[in-house]
C-alpha cells in the first residue's frame, strides 16, 4: 500500500505538471491584444503597450513564462494576482472565496443525491420491471433528456413556493434552495441508474443462485451480498464526483448568478486573466487526480479482497 501510494503520488504530480505546462504554453500563444481593453488599444502607443507587456512578462518566451509560473508555485506557493476578475487581488484569495460558496452548495447537493439516488437504485433493482422501476427509469430519462431542467425548477420554485431566482449573500440559505435542487436532481438520477445497473448485474451471478438454493430470503440476498458488491464500483467514483461537484457547476451557477467557481474559468479565459486561468487549471487537475486516487483507496476499504498492489508490484 505504501509503495502504491508513493507511486501514485509521483504519477499524479507528473500528470499535474504536464497539464499545467500544456495549458500555460497554449495561453502564451494567445494574441497579446487581448491583454488590453478596447479603450487601451485605441489610446496607448505601441511603445506603451510593449512596456506593459514586458512588465507582465508576456514578451518572454513560452518556456520562460512557464518556468516563472512553476517557480512561484513550487517555491512560494504564489499563483500571482488577478488582473481582470478582481484586479490586484491574489489569485488564491479569489479562488478561495468562490470555492467556499461552490463547496457549500455542492456538498449539500451531493448529500441529497446520495440519500435519494442510492435507495432509489436499490428499490428499482429489487422491483425490476415493476411499477417503481418504470417510474425511476422515466425520471432518469426525463432528467437526462431535458437540457433546460434548471428552467423548469426555476418556474416551479418561484411560482409555487415564492423562492428567489437569484442568489443573494444576504439571504444565502433561502436563495440556495433552487440551485441545490437543480444540482441534486441530475446526480440523483445518475446514482440511481448506476446503483440499479450494478445490482442487476450482481443478481445474475452464480453466487446469488447458490444463496437462493441455501434458503436465504430476498432481503438477506439484497442487503448482505448484492448491495455490498454492487456498491464497490460506486465508491470508486464517489470521490471524483465530490471533487468535481465542489468545483462548481457552470450552468447552474451562471443561471442563478452564484458567485462561485462554475463560470470563473470561462470568464478568466475570455477576459485574458492568465494567472487566474493557470491557478484554476492547477486546482481542477489536483481535484480530479486526488479524487481518482481516493476512489481506489476506498475500494480496498469496502472490499478487502481488492488489493492495490500484487506480487511484483502490479496493481489489481
Amino acid at each position: 500500500m505504501f509503495k502504491y501510494t508513493i507511486k501514485r503520488v509521483l504519477q499524479s504530480l507528473g500528470t499535474v505538471l504536464i497539464v499545467v505546462s500544456i495549458v500555460s504554453l497554449l495561453l502564451s500563444l494567445m494574441p497579446t491584444d487581448y491583454f488590453f481593453t478596447e479603450e487601451q488599444l485605441i489610446k496607448l502607443t505601441d511603445k506603451q503597450k510593449e512596456d506593459q507587456l514586458a512588465a507582465a512578462g508576456l514578451l518572454d518566451s513560452p518556456i520562460v513564462q512557464l518556468f516563472h509560473f512553476l517557480e512561484n508555485v513550487i517555491l512560494k506557493f504564489d499563483l500571482g494576482t488577478s488582473r481582470r476578475i478582481q484586479a490586484g487581488v491574489p489569485v488564491i484569495k479569489v479562488i478561495g472565496d468562490k470555492f467556499a460558496i461552490s463547496m457549500r452548495l455542492g456538498c449539500i447537493a451531493l448529500a441529497i443525491s446520495l440519500i435519494l439516488g442510492v435507495p432509489m437504485g436499490i428499490l428499482q433493482a429489487r422491483h425490476k420491471d415493476h411499477l417503481f422501476d418504470h417510474i425511476g427509469a422515466a425520471y432518469t430519462i426525463f432528467v437526462n433528456a431535458v437540457p433546460r431542467l434548471v428552467s423548469y425548477s426555476l418556474v416551479l420554485g418561484v411560482k409555487l413556493f415564492g423562492l428567489p431566482s437569484m442568489y443573494s449573500t444576504r439571504h444565502a440559505v433561502r436563495s440556495s434552495i433552487l440551485p441545490i435542487i437543480c444540482l441534486a436532481m441530475g446526480s440523483t438520477a445518475s446514482y440511481a441508474l448506476w446503483m440499479r445497473r450494478y445490482m442487476v448485474d450482481e443478481l445474475t451471478k452464480d453466487y446469488i443462485k447458490l444463496a437462493r438454493i441455501k434458503g436465504l430470503s430476498t432481503r438477506q440476498i439484497m442487503f448482505k451480498h448484492v448491495l455490498r458488491n454492487a456498491f464497490v464500483p460506486m465508491v470508486q467514483n464517489l470521490p471524483t464526483s465530490f471533487m468535481l461537484t465542489i468545483g462548481g457547476s457552470l450552468l447552474v451557477e451562471r443561471f442563478f448568478s452564484i458567485p462561485g467557481m462554475g463560470p470563473l474559468l470561462t470568464d478568466s479565459i475570455t477576459r485574458y486573466d492568465l494567472n487566474m486561468v493557470r491557478g484554476l487549471v492547477l486546482l481542477y487537475a489536483l481535484l480530479g487526480i486526488f479524487g481518482l486516487f481516493l476512489g481506489d483507496v476506498l475500494m480496498t476499504v469496502c472490499d478487502p479482497r481488492i488489493r492495490l498492489t500484487g506480487k511484483g508490484g502490479d496493481t489489481r
